[in-house]
């Protein structure tokens, strides 16, 4: 595969990753909701040291490194269906596991509007960073590329969730964008070059609250 990312990559990465993309993803936060609820986030400081725990220690870690790791095997469909089934396994809660099914599902069937013989290797039940990292790479979008991409687009999520839930404005939303700008593109270069016993977390919060958000009655998000 090659190693730039012409323009017609970028074109389908940008459609694949745009929050107007057919997945549905404006109706998760991560568990973010709840924190916002226990007042554990009450300003855009607090939702940018969160986040940056997420991508360093998180979630978002774990998502990148099954990213890498479908990126690599997206040719071959035993080690989809494994890395499928691990991703699944390592949600932390039932709305994580139904949040990254839901995307990955809803991803697929959007996805193929670009046909390719990926999109049959891929298992039915896939969590979201994996359908999209084989995808990517069957597509020639590099590993890394593709990464920064798709962690750029789940921290813009999240920080829309935040503006949504009232802990940030616009403007300072955009703000945590800009600061965590550096920490996605390392995040995106070291999750490259990881294999599946780089998986691991310690952000303990985060996978309480998603826990907690299960039972909480008002609400405006899935997760």
């Amino acid at each position: 595969m090659s190693q730039g990312l012409d323009t017609q990559a970028l074109l389908r990465l940008m459609a694949w990753l745009s929050p107007a993309f057919p997945i549905g993803g404006f109706a998760w936060s991560g568990g973010l909701e709840r924190a916002v609820f226990d007042r554990l986030l009450t300003n855009a400081a607090g939702l940018r040291d969160w986040l940056s725990a997420i991508l360093g220690h998180g979630a978002l870690w774990n998502d990148a490194v099954l990213f890498a790791e479908a990126w690599r095997q997206s040719g071959n469909e035993a080690m989809l269906k494994e890395a499928a089934e691990l991703g699944l396994a390592l949600a932390g809660s039932a709305e994580r596991f139904t949040e990254t099914l839901s995307l990955g599902r809803a991803f697929v069937a959007a996805a193929s509007a670009w046909p390719d013989a990926v999109l049959e290797r891929l298992p039915p039940d896939v969590p979201f960073p994996v359908a999209v990292g084989a995808v990517a790479a069957a597509h020639d979008v590099p590993a890394e590329k593709a990464l920064a991409a798709y962690l750029h687009a789940a921290v813009s999520q999240s920080v829309s969730a935040g503006i949504r839930l009232g802990v940030a404005g616009q403007t300072e939303g955009v703000a945590i964008l800009a600061d965590l700008e550096d920490l996605i593109a390392e995040t995106a270069e070291r999750a490259a070059q990881t294999t599946l016993a780089d998986l691991g977390g310690a952000a303990v919060q985060a996978e309480i609250v998603s826990l907690r958000h299960e039972t909480q009655h008002s609400r405006l998000f899935r997760s």
